[in-house]
């Protein structure tokens, strides 16, 4: 370890009135206790999974919809429905 980083962590602990091993002791046991980026993003995942009640494939657009743009205009916005462009 560098000697400034270890002088400046030596101040840090006495001006919290602890030593350096509590100083590292607290930050190995905070970071085992924390939840991680992926665990995190995990339990996300889980939570949208078990929201989702019903889902139906059928429900989406066919394929030759999604390849046609007027049609997933329409779905879009479905008031635009029927009306042609004048041109």
């Amino acid at each position: 370890m560098p000697d400034e980083v270890y002088r400046r962590a030596r101040i840090r602990a006495a001006e919290n009135g602890t030593s350096i091993s509590a100083l590292v002791r607290d930050h190995l046991e905070k970071m085992v206790v924390e939840e991680t980026e992926f665990e995190r993003l995990k339990r996300l995942q889980d939570e949208v999974i078990n929201s989702i009640h019903s889902f139906s494939a059928a429900d989406r657009l066919s394929r030759d919809e999604v390849h046609d743009r007027d049609a997933l205009r329409r779905h879009e916005r479905p008031s635009v429905r029927g009306k042609q462009k004048a041109g």
